[in-house]
């Protein structure tokens, strides 16, 4: 095992796929110049090992970047394209959701899409609403997008390298917050299948489904509970489409309470379908009124004391855990 940052896992993939498939390329804004000069960017020394032709700089235009991506990915080349962050996914919404999502549905199967769209997410470092916003919800509405969502290295590495190869679009959130975490990695070659979830801790009280840097949130909650006799499983979704509804339900009939934790807005976030999701298939299992924790409905402030209070931590899930186990029924 080695220990890397989720960006330096993201970049292993990469060059990995890249040796390995003349036909996967790269392509943004920056990623082949000095702006991401350090060795724990997903796209560091890409330029120097396979040229310019292969690690594409852009213009500043995520519509661009993603018409090139569906044009290259119809030609049969496999383009992983960078948006530099999340709520810039609305600027290249059109190419993606209304052309890459739908191509292969119009040929009836008969054509293959590949290509990834790797998109910076998450807050706490000060940028401002306008580069801090969440919208996996908005991705996984579109049909035809597989949306993914790592938590540890490991993960992202894996599941990088499988979306490469799938022969569907799909968005890729990385978490800027984490690609200095270390974390273990394995030398030999591996993949992680696209649409299953992770329990990345067992347990028989009450199950907390997250993706992404909450992850850390859920476990850093669960070690503290389990302190006061609360025995929390923790559910890393890994990939919000397709959904893992088989470990997802198993979980919560194994414990009876449901909490959710996402850092995006609330009201139209995914915690509602899992809440749906739950609701049509496991009632029956529940022992108390299911609950979520979520970032506010508002813009996410630049202020670093009020994006502190915006983001979701271990005092309001320890609160929400211990609203379900403290349910009378």
């Amino acid at each position: 095992m080695n220990e890397l940052g989720m960006g330096q896992a993201v970049n292993q993939a990469l060059r990995e796929e890249m040796a390995r498939d003349a036909n996967v390329f790269i392509a943004g804004e920056g990623v082949g110049v000095s702006i991401h000069d350090n060795p724990m960017f997903p796209t560091w020394g890409l330029l120097e090992a396979f040229g310019k032709e292969r690690v594409r700089d852009t213009p500043v235009s995520e519509a661009a970047i993603a018409g090139l991506a569906v044009g290259a990915a119809e030609a049969g080349l496999r383009p992983v394209v960078e948006v530099m962050f999340s709520p810039f996914f609305t600027l290249a919404s059109d190419m993606i959701v209304n052309h890459a999502a739908k191509l292969r549905y119009l040929s009836g199967g008969k054509s293959s899409f590949p290509l990834v769209v790797r998109i910076k997410s998450g807050s706490g470092f000060g940028a401002g609403c306008q580069h801090s916003h969440n919208l996996e919800a908005w991705a996984a509405h579109a049909p035809g997008l597989k949306v993914v969502m790592p938590a540890t290295p490991a993960d992202a590495k894996g599941l990088l390298k499988s979306a490469i190869r799938d022969d569907n679009p799909v968005i890729f959130f990385e978490d800027m917050m984490l690609y200095f975490a270390p974390g273990p990695v394995p030398e030999e070659e591996y993949l992680v299948p696209i649409g299953k979830a992770d329990v990345k801790r067992e347990g028989k009280d009450v199950t907390v489904v997250t993706w992404s840097r909450m992850l850390w949130v859920a476990m850093s909650a669960a070690g503290q509970l389990a302190a006061d006799g609360i025995d929390v499983e923790v559910v890393d979704l890994r990939t919000l489409v397709p959904l893992d509804k088989e470990t997802l339900l198993a979980s919560v009939r194994k414990t009876g309470r449901l909490v959710v934790l996402h850092e995006a807005t609330r009201t139209g976030g995914f915690a509602g379908e899992i809440a749906a999701v739950v609701m049509e298939e496991a009632f029956s299992s529940l022992k108390a009124p299911l609950r979520r924790v979520t970032g506010p409905d508002i813009p996410v402030p630049a202020s670093p004391a009020l994006e502190s209070a915006y983001l979701p931590d271990e005092a309001k899930l320890t609160a929400a855990i211990r609203s379900v186990i403290d349910h009378l029924y």
